[in-house]
């Protein structure tokens, strides 16, 4: 199982980060030196991707000043600038919308300032192959009334590069409210797949715009981070709407967010630069990929490559979908499902491409919402058991800690 940072008990967000950057220093470097290479590829040196992403500081002060201090925090324990861990939770926002350089030499440029800036490059300078464009996540969000239980589900695989399984953690931390917070994440970003003690749980599936990057917006991973604290789906559609038309902050980059919550409800919704829709269960189950299905954000889809596979594997959630009342076990064998290869839902390494560049299923997860439980396959699904996770243990009574005015 991936190690467990608990910050529960911490005075302050500044000390939550100091205990999360302390106790995960070795992961958070090994994100660091991951992405300076991912932004290395795009013609982004190290230095310039830190700068642009202190660009969002303003943003993520307005969206929640506590993230900040956290961020701070995770710096001063981990060692890291607190540039380096604003461009690991930006870094959506930072690459190009179809990744990688189309002008060598600026790649090229790019790792020589990382090397004399001191930063190692774990692929000593070899080529990137274009297939790292692959992949990212199929998701499953199941409402009470297509459940073998009665309450609500979500489940999906994250595909990434398999490098990325040794920076994953599982941090216990809490949101604003004071609940408590479950989330598998990259170490030193703030937050990615989780559950919180409301029995609030979401996912995230990347999506590419042809906008990403172009205005400042709440980065992604703040944005998850942010959401979990809701205490029902909801509620998330009411923190959306807030960040994109009370506050007029908006997305810096596209995203699905798939949740589902302890009243049974589940949806999917998509966040672009040009704003925020959302995708409703059919006969109780929603299913998402990695491209845009809502009709009024279909004009962002930037272009995708015919290896990545969004659109067969959607059809292949289609069909498991369809097999209701679904419970734990039908989940499992969804994101066990291999029936297209190195193409499926379930994706294991194509042994036919350069290992730095083999997309796989980093991690599985299922998460139950009432009582919250979540289970985490901790490689290809295929290849290892579901195994129960420990949750954050809850910090108050949730109704004696959330204030309307201040969880709206």
């Amino acid at each position: 199982m991936f190690p467990c940072i608990d910050t529960l008990h911490a005075a302050s967000a500044f000390e939550r980060g100091q205990i999360y950057g302390q106790q995960s220093s070795i992961r958070i470097q090994h994100s660091v030196v991951t992405y300076a290479r991912l932004f290395a590829a795009c013609g982004i040196d190290w230095a310039s991707a830190c700068e642009r992403a202190m660009r969002f500081e303003p943003v993520i002060e307005q969206v929640d000043a506590d993230l900040m201090a956290e961020l701070r925090g995770m710096a001063q324990g981990s060692g890291q600038t607190l540039g380096s861990l604003m461009a690991l939770n930006c870094r959506t926002e930072i690459l190009p919308p179809t990744f990688f350089s189309e002008e060598p030499q600026l790649a090229h440029a790019a790792l020589a300032a990382n090397r004399a800036a001191g930063l190692p490059d774990w692929l000593a300078d070899a080529p990137w192959d274009g297939a790292l464009k692959d992949g990212e996540c199929t998701a499953m969000g199941v409402t009470a009334a297509a459940s073998r239980t009665g309450q609500a589900w979500l489940a999906q695989n994250w595909d990434w590069m398999g490098r990325q399984r040794e920076a994953l953690v599982l941090l216990h931390t809490q949101g604003p409210s004071g609940q408590s917070i479950t989330t598998l994440t990259e170490a030193g970003m703030l937050a990615k797949i989780g559950i919180n003690q409301s029995g609030f749980a979401l996912g995230l599936n990347i999506l590419r715009s042809n906008r990403d990057g172009s205005r400042l917006g709440v980065p992604v991973h703040v944005l998850l981070r942010h959401l979990l604290d809701c205490t029902s789906v909801a509620h998330a559609r009411e923190r959306l709407q807030a960040l994109q038309s009370d506050l007029g902050l908006g997305f810096g980059a596209a995203s699905n967010v798939p949740c589902a919550d302890a009243e049974g409800q589940a949806a999917c919704f998509e966040v672009s630069p040009a704003g925020w829709a959302e995708v409703t269960p059919t006969d109780g189950v929603v299913v998402h990929t990695n491209h845009f299905v809502c009709e009024s954000l279909l004009a962002e889809q930037a272009p995708v490559g015919p290896g990545l596979s969004s659109h067969s594997r959607l059809s292949t959630a289609g069909q498991h979908a369809l097999k209701t009342p679904i419970g734990q076990a039908d989940l499992e064998h969804f994101l066990r499902d291999e029936s297209d290869g190195f193409l499926s839902i379930c994706r294991s390494p194509d042994p036919s491409v350069p290992p730095e560049s083999r997309v796989e299923s980093v991690a599985g997860i299922v998460m139950h919402t009432q009582p919250p439980a979540m289970w985490v396959a901790c490689d290809v699904p295929t290849r290892v058991a579901f195994e129960s996770v420990p949750l954050a243990a809850a910090t108050c009574q949730l109704s004696e800690r959330l204030d309307p005015a201040t969880v709206s």
